[in-house]
């Protein structure tokens, strides 16, 4: 189990926020790399910040980055809802094939040794972790060594999933919403399902719009719920969270998916959030007001997407809960990883009842 560095060292020689971006040590203020963590307002709120590698692959005749079968290589975290995003679509566009994919570790680790920072790290050998590898393109020791590798002035966060050229040696995005759009449409020609759009024309508006109220209040919400500092901000996130949830009950007792009678983009960026609910957010993030289980609807959608040929490979609930319950010493200080529920999302649902 993961151990950080920074909790064994003399109390005396430092004083130390973990996952802070600054530390004193000897009375020098020192710069650090940041995380998620940090991202906290001076009302004691989560606010997370954009992504910042936001380039495109395209089929344009004068892209930058033609999509080319072998080019690209897509690094994610299973337990990483929005890199399991663009690997869920990676799976059912048929996609795998064309672009190679690795996991890193599921708990974070020190990340450089000149500093304290903890984030995404690649274990050491293939048997080290079942269902991580080392870093098959650039023998890189972390994630951080990618964005480093990619530019060498960048300060921000060091994220999953990440986008890379191989050809070019970078970062082409780290924007989950963005890189799913990709898959979605540029990599057609060498797509082995064509044909599935998680994006039609005519549902657009309505999807970008079950988008914006679904990632705030609920993707999002449940780190708001999790990451908050004070009471006040956190009484609010849970509110917004479950009158989304209840939301979503009401329209899933009336149609098969988020946007109607067909899958699309709405349905994998909600239902990353949901798997991740009872085993994790109930308890790790405070999300206990009422559980996924205890909405009908909802909990046999979730299996329903779950049972779309290729998402179940996306969902690997053993790095999920190593991640979410060994990486947050601040919230859970000595990384007890809870036994249950051990939900089977393979079970039967109702959902056909919705089928012409």
């Amino acid at each position: 189990m993961f151990c950080p560095r920074s909790l064994l060292l003399p109390k005396s020689s430092f004083t130390l926020s973990f996952f802070s971006h600054r530390f004193t040590c000897n009375y020098k203020i020192v710069e650090m790399a940041r995380s998620s963590l940090d991202e906290i307002s001076d009302s004691g709120a989560f606010t997370r910040s954009a992504s910042t590698f936001r380039q495109f692959v395209s089929r344009d005749l004068n892209s930058q980055f033609p999509p080319e079968s072998g080019r690209y290589h897509l690094y994610i975290s299973y337990a990483c809802p929005w890199a399991c995003r663009c690997l869920a679509y990676l799976q059912i566009k048929g996609l795998d094939k064309a672009i190679s994919f690795s996991a890193v570790k599921p708990i974070w680790g020190i990340t450089k040794e000149s500093d304290e920072h903890v984030g995404w790290v690649f274990p050491e050998s293939n048997t080290e972790v079942l269902g991580a590898e080392p870093d098959p393109l650039n023998g890189a020791k972390s994630v951080r060594e990618l964005y480093e590798i990619a530019s060498t002035n960048y300060t921000g966060k060091f994220t999953v999933p990440i986008l890379w050229d191989k050809k070019l040696k970078t970062i082409v995005n780290n924007e989950s919403s963005e890189i799913i759009r990709m898959f979605n449409t540029e990599f057609n020609d060498i797509a082995e399902n064509p044909a599935l759009d998680l994006y039609p024309t005519e549902l657009k508006a309505q999807i970008d719009e079950t988008n914006e109220w679904t990632y705030h209040d609920i993707n999002n919400g449940v780190y708001k719920c999790g990451f908050a500092k004070k009471q006040e901000p956190y009484i609010d996130a849970v509110r917004r969270l479950y009158e989304a949830l209840d939301r979503c009950e009401d329209i899933l007792s009336k149609q098969r998916y988020i946007c109607g009678d067909k899958l699309t983009e709405a349905d994998i960026r909600l239902f990353v959030t949901l798997i991740r609910f009872d085993e994790v957010y109930a308890v790790h993030f405070k999300c206990n007001k009422k559980l996924l289980r205890e909405y009908p609807n909802i909990f046999n959608y979730t299996k329903d997407i779950f049972q779309v040929p290729g998402i179940s490979r996306t969902v690997n609930m053993e790095h999920i809960k190593l991640h979410y319950y060994g990486s947050h010493p601040s919230i859970n200080p000595f990384g007890i990883v809870p036994v249950g529920p051990n939900v089977d999302y393979s079970a039967p649902h109702d959902r056909e009842k919705f089928s012409a």
